[in-house]
């Protein structure tokens, strides 16, 4: 029977990798993202968990184990976040390119400088075409529910793709919230035992990674991408199968609030709760608003965005992240580029707020709405707007 108990969301992530039984845990501690592997090793010394876990020295080394474990075979693990995922990215494009299904949970968090160990998705951003499969989360429950399906879509013989869970540094990281834990025996039906196919072996020798001239170069790159748009489609078999057996339903992308709502809000990861809250006030007040929130963020979800907007008439874009120079924010810019060829595409207004940690409340997203609006009838000066920072300056202009 599935229990209820308070997790931190990095607890919440360790727990779904013991129950998904990992293999090997290669993993540096960095703030956010210490609570994941202090959890998981003491897992491994206290016999709860039986895997290999291997201290290494840095990021790199953690991912650089990683590719080789999960290249003979084993159920391998990582957990990162912020400046530790920017000493890896080399090693990403590695484990991507050589189809290893490495599981990462990247707890959120800003880039130097200043230096800031709080959350915005600054790394996330700066991974987007490393060739990873990638999901974002709201809560503590969906760092688990993630983290346990990223094993059964990556592992997928017809993706054979890593995964990368993110979830914000702090604000999701260190705050203790109920979670469903279910039983071992509903992990085991929904994931099955590991077999990678081509899992290196002594006495059948082979190359993976192998130097590669300007001749063969490319068609191994655009093999790769088929590849990752075609695992959408394991993608959401995977929320459908998660749905099936734990109960909980999850979505590429996840409308939420009034049905054709004439003005919509997108944002992703744990500020969508907070937006959550708006909505539901000013639907009850009889507006036409309604929610996007992001959830597969790679392969990007063109179809099911297009769907989710095709009745509004301003779609708000709300970025934690700065595209420095670039026209808005960088959700946005993918956001106005996959509504391009819409027939009938909504007006798309570009925000920025919530970095380094900085708490974005609903009298903030009131703003945002209000002020999108606004934009969207009357035009702007400014290529997006800032929210929530002191100073006049709240519109960037070309």
């Amino acid at each position: 029977m599935s229990k209820r108990i308070g997790l931190e969301a990095s607890h919440a992530a360790a727990e779904a990798a013991r129950m998904a039984d990992v293999d090997v845990i290669a993993a540096y501690p960095i703030t956010p993202q210490t609570h994941i592997p202090e959890r998981l090793a003491e897992m491994v010394a206290n016999g709860e968990l039986n895997a290999a876990y291997i201290p290494v020295e840095s990021e790199h080394s953690a991912m650089s184990t990683c590719v080789g474990a999960a290249a003979v075979g084993a159920r391998t693990f990582t957990a990162t976040a912020g400046p530790g995922l920017e000493y890896m990215h080399n090693v990403l494009y590695v484990a991507s390119a050589m189809r290893l299904p490495v599981i990462m949970t990247v707890a959120n968090r800003a880039l130097s400088a200043p230096l800031s160990i709080w959350g915005d998705h600054s790394d996330a951003m700066s991974v987007r075409d490393t060739g990873w499969i990638q999901v974002f989360c709201q809560n503590s429950q969906e760092a688990f529910d993630m983290t346990l399906w990223a094993f059964r879509v990556g592992e997928d013989a017809g993706v054979l793709l890593p995964v990368m869970v993110h979830f914000d540094g702090f604000h999701l990281t260190h705050v203790t919230e109920p979670v469903i834990l279910p039983e071992q025996e509903e992990v085991d039906k929904f994931l099955p035992k590991f077999h990678y196919p081509f899992a290196l072996d002594p006495d059948k020798p082979m190359t993976l990674g192998a130097y590669a001239p300007p001749d063969i170069y490319s068609e191994a790159k655009i093999a790769q991408e088929v590849a990752l748009r075609k695992s959408k489609d394991v993608v959401i078999k995977g929320f459908e199968e998660f749905k099936n057996i734990f109960g909980r339903c999850y979505h590429a992308v996840e409308p939420y609030g009034m049905q054709e709502a004439k003005t919509l809000l997108l944002t992703m990861g744990s500020f969508s709760e907070t937006a959550k809250v708006v909505i539901d006030e000013r639907t009850n007040r009889g507006e036409s608003i309604g929610l996007i929130n992001l959830r597969l963020w790679r392969p990007f979800p063109f179809k099911e965005l297009r769907q989710a907007v095709k009745g509004a008439e301003t779609l708000i874009v709300f970025d934690r992240c700065i595209s420095f120079g670039g026209p808005g924010g960088p959700v946005h810019s993918e956001i106005k580029s996959a509504l391009y060829n819409m027939p009938r595409r909504p007006k798309v207004v570009s925000f920025v707020g919530g970095l380094g940690g900085r708490d974005v409340s609903m009298k903030d997203f009131e703003h945002v709405i209000d002020r999108g609006r606004e934009i969207a009838e009357n035009g702007s000066k400014g290529l997006y707007e800032t929210v929530g920072i002191r100073g006049k300056v709240t519109d960037i202009r070309g």
